[in-house]
């Protein structure tokens, strides 16, 4: 969570802990040092929270004179999985960022572990310093939305809210509201079906434009390229099987065709306003996201840490180092 005098972003749960959280991180901003506090937290014993359980804080301040080390970190995440290692000794924190394994082991296991299970690592020696590790690049998944009549607004002013990483295409820049949130990327295309080849790997599409002959070349093009991890397409039954019929014909695999999700929505919403039917493909879409990383968190737990090659493994990709 980013704190400032006027402000935040992001959440580390809410409550009564993430209250006192803004309040230190704040005090921490006023103060001349030192740059990091660690705060171990009882929930039950010291802030009253029923939930119980134990938590510990790591407050960090940055300034200016950090803006250097910032940039670096943001371009070490877009290139590829990269770890911010902070050390706490005394009063001061030295900071490296590692984009390759074999620095040492910590960094090197968080550095393979798939991003769903990369979560940041505190880790403490015998002589009380602590060491944070934590994954940079984008943990958010990519979703892409065709489409921006009225479903598809009323889809967008949910999804800004949720965890991912929004994309919105449509041939018809008029059909863009005049203010955006920052977090959504506008699209305006006047061939979607080309910007398909765009999208990551991994990513998940849903199609609700104007047109059924333009929703069909969309799911064919995604279809075909078949490096998605979910496609939804607005339409009923009838609409589904017709689609799915004309895509077998025209070549695309039977099992490509199958992952198709239509009609989209989860069960039970039978209202017809936008905003009705863009709760239930939230909703849906937010289910698909959460049952990959359940999984994703299965198979790594019954890994050990020793299935990860070195540089060159599935996981890390080419990594280049970047020097902080």
């Amino acid at each position: 969570m980013l704190v400032a005098q006027n402000g935040s972003v992001g959440t580390i749960g809410g409550g009564r802990l993430e209250w006192d959280a803004l309040a230190a991180g704040r005090s921490l901003l006023e103060a001349a040092d030192p740059a990091v506090r660690m705060q171990r937290i009882v929930l039950g014993a010291d802030r009253g929270q029923c939930c119980g359980g134990v938590v510990e804080l790591w407050m960090e301040r940055f300034t200016r004179g950090d803006l250097r080390l910032l940039e670096t970190a943001i371009i070490a995440a877009q290139r590829g999985a990269a770890v911010l290692k902070s050390r706490l000794e005394g009063t001061g924190v030295e900071r490296w960022i590692i984009c390759q394994p074999g620095v040492d082991p910590d960094s090197s296991e968080l550095l393979c572990a798939p991003r769903a299970r990369a979560m940041p690592r505190l880790r403490r020696d015998g002589g009380g310093n602590a060491t944070l590790l934590e994954r940079l690049d984008d943990a958010l998944p990519p979703l892409w939305l065709y489409g921006a009549g009225h479903v598809g607004r009323a889809l967008v002013r949910i999804m800004t809210d949720l965890p991912l990483r929004l994309t919105w295409i449509d041939s018809r820049a008029e059909q863009f509201p005049v203010q955006t949130p920052a977090t959504v990327q506008i699209l305006h295309s006047l061939d979607p079906v080309a910007s398909v080849a765009a999208a990551p790997r991994g990513a998940r599409f849903l199609m609700m434009t104007h047109s059924h002959p333009l929703d069909y070349a969309l799911c064919r093009a995604i279809l075909e390229r078949n490096q998605f991890a979910w496609a939804g397409l607005i339409g009923s039954m009838s609409k589904a099987a017709r689609f799915r019929s004309q895509l077998v014909r025209d070549g695309v695999s039977a099992e490509a065709v199958a992952r198709l999700v239509c009609p989209i929505g989860i069960d039970g919403i039978t209202s017809k306003w936008p905003a009705a039917i863009a709760v239930g493909v939230a909703a849906q879409v937010m289910q698909n996201i959460s049952a990959d990383v359940d999984a994703e968190r299965g198979h790594a737990a019954a890994r050990t840490e020793h299935d990860c090659g070195a540089i060159a493994c599935s996981s890390c990709g080419s990594l280049a180092a970047v020097p902080a």
